[in-house]
This record gives structure tokens, sequence and C-alpha cells, in this order.
């Protein structure tokens, strides 16, 4: 397998600062009811198929302090609280800054708020544990599950993705899975079958979602000069995806 060169991490090991590239106000597809999303800068992975590749470089965005995303999430409470909702941090990967995640989570907290956490689970193990003590849930992203074909979809290996899931099993956290399903790249039976199969070990699993594949993000590659590999690819049909949500049912979980 081929090494992927990144760019350096800022100095960012701080619990009051960090980078984000933007906010949505009144998310509705990362976790329950309406959520407060934050996208963290930075992601190690390149996955084929993303659609905020702005997101790579973890020096690009803007610095923020938790006070900062604080002040602005309680003027949202009354819609999270209504709908059952809470704050996501997403990316890029929120775990490449884990002390400024961790004390964002500490805070929303204190204040009675739902969190979710929305994570490949590659970056280093050790340092991104401590962030889970104030997360009520996990959006795990399990691109693949064949090596080969993980590897291909992101440029990394998937270990330190499943030593994550496992941990989350061990402490018994609240997960969600979501597998990306690209006609011709991650369709391969074999490979839905072994992420079923893995997934049905996993006791924290509350539900899978499927999620279709799309282009939305293809303007982005373009403007930044990248070449988007999957330029011919189409969204899988409605029989692909249902013929996937039934593999994953085979196996006794909740598909969506």
């Amino acid at each position: 397998m081929t090494s992927t060169h990144h760019p350096p991490l800022p100095n960012l090991h701080s619990t009051q600062k960090g980078r984000i590239h933007s906010i949505e106000t009144c998310g509705t597809v990362d976790g329950p009811g309406i959520r407060f999303v934050i996208f963290t800068q930075g992601c190690l992975l390149r996955c084929q198929y993303c659609h905020n590749p702005d997101t790579r470089n973890p020096c690009g965005g803007q610095e923020t302090t938790v006070d900062e995303l604080i002040s602005e999430i309680q003027k949202y409470r009354s819609y999270m609280n209504f709908s059952g909702g809470g704050v996501t941090i997403t990316g890029g990967e929120p775990l490449l800054q884990p002390e400024f995640v961790r004390e964002i989570f500490r805070r929303c907290k204190e204040l009675g708020i739902h969190t979710a956490l929305d994570t490949s689970g590659f970056p280093d193990f050790n340092a991104s544990i401590p962030v889970l003590d104030y997360v009520d849930l996990v959006l795990l992203d399990i691109k693949s599950f064949k090596p080969a074909i993980y590897h291909e979809v992101t440029k990394v290996s998937i270990e330190p993705t499943l030593k994550f899931a496992r941990h989350l099993n061990e402490i018994n956290k609240p997960t969600w899975i979501r597998f990306v399903l690209v006609p011709n790249l991650t369709d391969d039976a074999e490979n839905v079958e072994g992420l079923a199969k893995f997934i049905s070990t996993l006791n924290c699993v509350e539900k899978v979602e499927i999620l279709p594949f799309h282009k939305m993000g293809e303007y982005k590659w373009e403007q930044m000069g990248y070449e988007y590999q999957l330029k011919n690819t189409e969204s899988p049909t409605p029989e692909q995806v249902e013929s996937v949500m039934n593999t994953f049912r085979k196996y006794g979980l909740k598909v969506q």
C-alpha cells in the first residue's frame, strides 16, 4: 500500500482554541432531532467521494474558541430541546483536535445538551478516547470492510477504525454506523457482507445508515484543482440500496 503525504498538524493542543471549517445551525441529518453542527478543520483520510475536501488542510478554516461556540450554541437551545436534538461535531475529522472537541462537549453536557461525535475513528487512539467521556452518541463512518477496498477509498488502513469500533462496544457507547454505498467501489458483495457481519458483533450499535453516493461535492474538487475520480459514477439505484440494506438486516441490524 502506498503512503500518503499529509500536511503537518498545527499546534492546537489546547482545550480552549481550535480550527473549524463552518457551522450549521439547524442540521437534521447528523444525529437525532435538530442539531447545531460544527465542522472541524483537518482530515487524514482522502476519501474519493468526500464532499468537503476543503476541510482536509488542518491549517485552513478559522480559529475559534470554545466560549465563542458555546455562546452561539445557546441561541438554539429551544430548537434542540423541542426536537430532541443537540450538538454534533463532525468535519473534517474532529478527533484531530481531541482536547478542543472534548472541552466543547464537556461544556455542552454542563448545559444539559445532547452530544454526538461524527468520526472515522482513525486518529490516534489514546488521544481520542478521553473525548468519549462527554459524548452521548457516536456516528462512526466505516467506509468499507475489505482492507484493499478501504484503502482504495480512503488511502489509509482500516485497522484503527476497527479498533475504535471495538472500544465503543467495550464501553457500551451508543453508536450509529454510517456506510456510503458507491457503485463499483464499495458495493462489492463480500465487502458489504463482511461489514454487516462485523457490525453484528457490536452490541452498542443502535442502527446502520446506508448513505447513497452523490456528487454534490464535485464542484469543490474542481475549484481546488483536485482530480475527482468518481465523475463517471452514478448514484446507486433504489434496488441497489435495498439489496445492501437487506444484507445488513440479515444480520439482525436495524437499517435506515
